[in-house]
């Protein structure tokens, strides 16, 4: 899961980039409203974390913007402000959560892990897809009843797919959500592949089932 984190206070930040990559999310973080503004419409989140109170700009003109480029994106505010005119107003623009400074950073961790379910699986952690077991929560998966180890890229991958099942994803689209924006670092796609083809070998089963498609020249799709 690909998040960004808008946030002025630099120690903030880096104290929840530092939590937030420790829960094996891959975050970007970014300092104030131009930067994010400039971000939302580069590349695809799966969530955003935004303080509301951004040095050159509000955070709630960067709810309305990120929900008019991609309306599937979650969203949890952070800010000082303990007010409930922002808290209504940031709700109602479309944010998902909203949490008063100053919080625990593993509060803000269940709040995230929630909204993914909610948003992506209907607030399950256990993900089944044919003879496929997720558990979310821990990060274990399991083919017809076995465990099976995934590197995290493998893992996010298959969660990605997971989240998006019977869509056609693009190379590019997988390769953002694994590296973010130093995708541009690729000299190729490759990766991609050898990634895919080993997580389809861990996942096919005694069955040799394969549910993750290749269409030519665009990407994959996951049928489950």
């Amino acid at each position: 899961m690909k998040l960004l984190i808008a946030e002025d206070q630099q120690k903030l930040a880096e104290a929840i980039l530092e939590t937030l990559t420790e829960e094996k999310f891959l975050c970007e973080v970014v300092y104030n409203y131009h930067s994010a503004h400039e971000k939302i419409h580069l590349y695809t989140y799966d969530l955003i974390i935004v303080d509301i109170n951004l040095p050159d700009g509000s955070g709630l003109d960067l709810i309305r913007e990120m929900k008019s480029i991609n309306s599937q994106t979650g969203i949890i505010v952070i800010s000082a402000r303990n007010s409930l005119d922002n808290k209504v107003e940031g709700l109602d623009l479309g944010a998902d959560d909203y949490l008063t400074k100053p919080f625990d950073l593993a509060e803000l961790v269940a709040r995230i892990k929630s909204l993914i379910r909610r948003r992506n699986f209907q607030g399950n952690s256990d993900i089944i897809s044919g003879n496929l077991q997720v558990d979310t929560l821990t990060r274990t998966v399991k083919v017809e009843g076995k465990t099976v180890d995934l590197t995290k890229c493998e893992y996010d991958i298959l969660l990605f797919f997971l989240s998006n099942q019977n869509r056609v994803l693009t190379k590019e689209s997988i390769a953002e959500h694994i590296w973010g924006d130093n995708m541009d670092l690729a000299d190729s796609f490759d990766f991609i592949y050898s990634h895919i083809k080993n997580l389809r070998k861990k996942i096919s089963g005694d069955k040799a089932h394969d549910p993750i498609k290749g269409i030519y020249g665009i990407g994959y799709k996951f049928t489950g």
